[in-house]
């Protein structure tokens, strides 16, 4: 039977750190974010902040599974800046992320291994930095009953500890329950047994 895999891992806030290397300066930010909206947010930011930096490398993955991500050296060689920080989120499996490398150029030249190493180990320092949590992949219910078989949702409830996210108690009951994705087959199977229940599933 395959596992269905309902969790991953990302960042629970903001984090910084400071690397150094051969008089260059590198400023490290790591952001949560879930969308690209964020992201430029940040990035338009930080630009400000820092606009006599050498340059403003970056990488981002979005979804439970990085489906979408970005690497940008922002002016380095090709694939010596931001490529290695993607490659540190890759190796830490962090996804929903945003890690942005400030670079003030010291005078000497670094090179290419150089500069791979030093944009590796600035995303290491602040992936180190942050707090890296796990977040389950949750199945979203609406279930409808009448309140006289309240007792027989609520034992369900009880002993699979879904999440509820809203409830309304009246004549015709309503809640919206979330459940990690692998036990939402069973919990679906349960409450569909319950007398007269409606169950939806609504994402």
């Amino acid at each position: 039977m395959e596992t269905i895999k309902d969790s991953y891992l990302t960042i629970e806030a903001d984090a910084e750190a400071i690397f150094k290397e051969k008089s260059s300066k590198f400023l490290c930010y790591a952001f949560h974010v879930e969308n690209e909206e964020q992201i430029a947010t940040h990035l338009e930011r930080l630009r400000k902040q820092y606009y006599d930096a050498t340059h403003h490398c970056y990488a981002w993955r979005l979804g439970p599974f990085g489906e979408k991500f970005r690497a940008n050296d922002d002016g380095e060689p090709s694939s010596t800046a931001g490529k290695p920080i993607l490659g540190q989120m890759l190796s830490n499996e962090i996804t929903d992320c945003l890690i942005v490398v400030v670079r003030y150029f010291g005078g000497t030249k670094l090179g290419v291994p150089g500069l791979i190493s030093a944009y590796k180990e600035s995303a290491a320092a602040v992936i180190e930095a942050a707090n890296v949590v796990e977040r389950t992949i949750d199945t979203h219910f609406k279930i409808e009953f009448s309140y006289i078989v309240m007792n027989d949702v609520m034992r369900i409830i009880k002993e699979e500890q879904p999440t509820i996210v809203e409830q309304i108690f009246d004549n015709l009951c309503e809640m919206h329950l979330a459940i990690r994705k692998s036990r939402a087959d069973i919990v679906e199977g349960r409450l569909r047994k319950v007398e007269g229940a409606i169950v939806e599933i609504i994402e």
